[in-house]
């Protein structure tokens, strides 16, 4: 489909939705752009205003890692237009599905938003180019290899001729597109490749960017919700007849077996009378299950015969009874939350032949999915309008918020509901980084050699918890992320002759998801930490042993960040850790110095950072989401910890559950080290050497080796 205004797209848009009102703010800025004047859609990805000005689609969802910015770098590198006049805006998965995908996933998590995106989004601003310039040779009746562009402006250097995107887009339009188009190399890049500032920054700045929760609508009430506290429970039964009466409240709704909403005229009146909604609730079976219960059944998955096998090399039982020493040892990790700042939100509009939802989600389609299944109408009348997230971390992958919004709107046809999860309810009702527990035996050789290594988790699985269909003969891969023995989600650095790894698969009733960085985050801090006691008991220093065993780029990033941060020469008082490790397609490695005070409080001073992403498409980004990642890494080390009661999560809002603060946030240098010859993910790589860096660096200060976290839960305190 070529040759149409946005606005005509827009039109089009909500005829796939069964008739979107336009009076309604939509989310990805179409009444700013048509304010600009008339456009016209080249290709799927270029829309070119009379201005000049380009307008570039993108597919993926932006929750503050610079994915917005980065794809359209390589969108405007392709196309050679000027990289001041690009704007963005977000497709809908509706308009995807009805034109056959041609936008292809918009699925946004595993650090997959370039590295999966980039090679189609570049030919579509390639193609893009391709057709402006043609519709100028065949208006000047000359070769389009005569003709050359740059910013956005095609000249003819025989005769000097020139004009502009803008006045070519419509003749281009018209066209045919290109079966092939020919990439530029990586090492002529003049916008991609390069640290730019991020498109939606300034937005954010001046308070003029709208994210799920500002979202308003003509004549829309506000619904807040309460599900059962247990995971998989429901209500029995409900008064409404309590809280009817109270200011602003308009209706009191079932939503579906296990909630109860509560909808009014604003988020306070309406928070105020679902807490104060009498509510009998039933746990089932579930209601019985603690903390303790959960530990118990993970301990036993750590002897248990039956496991699924990761990775395994020779015969590591063998060569550990063999070994001239032996070392063991037993991590844990537990729940944790993902704590986004903005709660889960979602707004829905249903009447019988149509439905439509404002989402912040990091799953456009499998929110329109949800929707359409919700609102029990073909997915064809169904449409969601994307916003950008106010913090996703994986969290927002999942629809179970916009299935809520809908069910909740159904029930009161022709009214847009903007649905708003409480703080409570979004912490005791996540999709929760797994809980697992890891045993490890090392055998080391008289020369200090690691001979056999056996690795043994205990724990969730996020697929049985999530996509069942998608376990792999009963078992989860993404279990073994870092442990693989290859694969882009992360292969193993460590070369060593005797090694399983395996798990034991021991799933509970609290709902697993994918959280930042996901089961890298276990699996370092179970590798690496246990590497260091290895080194430790072999009597060698932890960088020197590593370098025995390490894979050529596992060992590059591990060396650099060495270098740049002294090791081994800390100022006094203060002491290094390491850590490395491979995953979502990049090489990654930290060393921490940290200090430990008399009264054990640990003071983290610097974090070097070294990453291989292969190809950096923003360097300036990638630096950001490296030091954004240890936020979070370092959060999670420190305070992360979700603990059940009576099958519930106890823990309901961020004085149970602290996040690092500024004060606490230490010097990060991030090294960019890209190869150029693969593409990886940067999102979440460095998150998972974080941890294990700090602990290391724990250990070499206080000779105290931690195997579980969070530190909050641990004694530092010098003898």
């Amino acid at each position: 489909m070529t040759g149409i205004s946005r606005r005509a797209f827009l039109v089009e848009t909500a005829a796939v939705a069964g008739g979107l009102s336009l009076g309604f703010h939509i989310g990805f800025g179409a009444d700013e752009a048509r304010a600009a004047g008339p456009e016209t859609e080249v290709n799927a990805w270029v829309v070119v205003r009379a201005d000049d000005g380009v307008v570039i689609r993108i597919a993926r969802s932006e929750m503050g890692q610079g994915t917005l910015t980065g794809l359209a770098q390589l969108v405007a590198e392709e196309l050679e237009c000027d990289w001041s006049k690009v704007s963005t805006e977000y497709p809908t998965p509706g308009q995807n599905v009805a034109r056959n995908r041609v936008w292809g996933n918009f699925s946004t998590g595993g650090s997959r938003g370039i590295r999966e995106s980039h090679l189609y989004v570049r030919q579509g601003g390639a193609a893009a180019r391709e057709m402006l310039v043609q519709a100028a040779a065949n208006a000047w009746k000359v070769p389009a290899a005569e003709c050359h562009v740059a910013k956005g402006l095609i000249t003819h250097p025989p005769t000097g001729r020139k004009t502009t995107y803008g006045k070519m887009a419509a003749a281009a339009a018209k066209l045919e597109p290109p079966k092939e188009v020919k990439l530029k190399d990586p090492k002529d890049w003049t916008i991609a490749g390069k640290g730019l500032k991020r498109l939606d920054t300034a937005p954010k700045v001046t308070g003029k960017q709208i994210y799920g929760i500002d979202l308003t609508l003509p004549g829309m009430l506000i619904a807040a919700i309460r599900d059962c506290p247990v995971i998989g429970g429901k209500f029995v039964s409900f008064d409404r007849a309590k809280v009817a009466g109270m200011p602003g409240v308009k209706r009191v709704l079932p939503v579906g077996a296990s909630g109860v909403a509560v909808v009014a005229d604003s988020f306070w009146n309406a928070k105020t009378a679902v807490e104060a909604l009498p509510i009998v609730w039933d746990g089932g079976e579930s209601a019985k299950v603690s903390s303790a219960t959960i530990a118990a059944t993970l301990k036993e998955g750590l002897g248990a015969e039956q496991a699924y096998i990761g990775n395994k090399a020779g015969d590591a039982g063998a060569a550990i009874a063999g070994a001239a020493k032996t070392v063991e040892a037993t991590y844990g990790y537990p729940y944790q939350n993902h704590a986004t700042m903005e709660p889960m939100t979602a707004t829905a509009l249903y009447t019988p032949d149509k439905c439509e939802v404002w989402a912040p989600t990091q799953n456009g389609e499998a929110a329109l999915a949800t929707a359409a299944e919700a609102a029990e109408l073909p997915v064809a009348k169904c449409d969601v309008y994307k916003m950008l997230l106010g913090g996703g971390f994986g969290r927002r992958g999942r629809s179970d918020y916009v299935r809520q919004a809908v069910l909740i709107a159904k029930q009161m046809p022709g009214t847009p509901i903007k649905l708003i999860w409480t703080r409570e309810e979004d912490m005791t009702h996540g999709a929760y980084h797994p809980i697992t527990q890891c045993k490890l035996t090392g055998g080391l050789d008289a020369a200090g050699r690691l001979v056999g290594l056996k690795m043994r988790i205990s724990g969730q699985s996020i697929l049985a918890s999530l996509s069942p269909q998608s376990l792999q003969n009963g078992m989860d891969p993404v279990v073994f992320q870092g442990l693989n023995p290859g694969g882009a989600e992360g292969v193993f650095g460590y070369e060593v002759p005797h090694l399983l790894i395996d798990h034991a698969m021991r799933n509970t009733h609290i709902t697993a998801g994918f959280w930042r960085g996901v089961n890298i985050n276990h699996n370092t801090i179970y590798v690496e930490c246990f590497i260091d006691e290895l080194a430790h008991a072999s009597g060698q220093d932890p960088l020197e042993f590593r370098r025995r065993m390490l894979k050529p780029r596992h060992l590059e990033v591990l060396n650099a960040v060495a270098e740049k941060a002294g090791y081994g020469k800390a100022p006094a008082g203060r002491y290094h850790g390491l850590a490395q490790v491979m995953a979502f397609g990049s090489y990654v490695a930290g060393c921490s110095e940290i200090s430990v005070s008399p009264e054990g409080k640990v003071t983290i001073h610097k974090i070097v950072a070294a990453t291989n992403p292969g190809v950096a498409v923003n360097p300036a980004q990638i630096e950001r989401q490296v030091a954004g990642s240890f936020v979070y890494g370092l959060s999670a080390m420190l305070y992360g910890q979700c603990t059940v009661k009576d099958g519930a999560i106890e823990q309901t809002n961020f004085d149970t559950y602290n996040v690092l603060r500024m004060d606490e946030m230490p010097e990060v240098e991030a090294l960019i080290l890209p190869s150029g010859d693969f593409w990886g993910g940067v999102g979440e790589p460095t998150i998972a050497v974080a941890a294990p860096s700090v602990l290391n660096a724990i250990f070499r200060a206080t000779g105290k080796r931690i195997r579980s976290i969070p530190l909050s839960q641990h004694d530092l305190k010098q003898a």
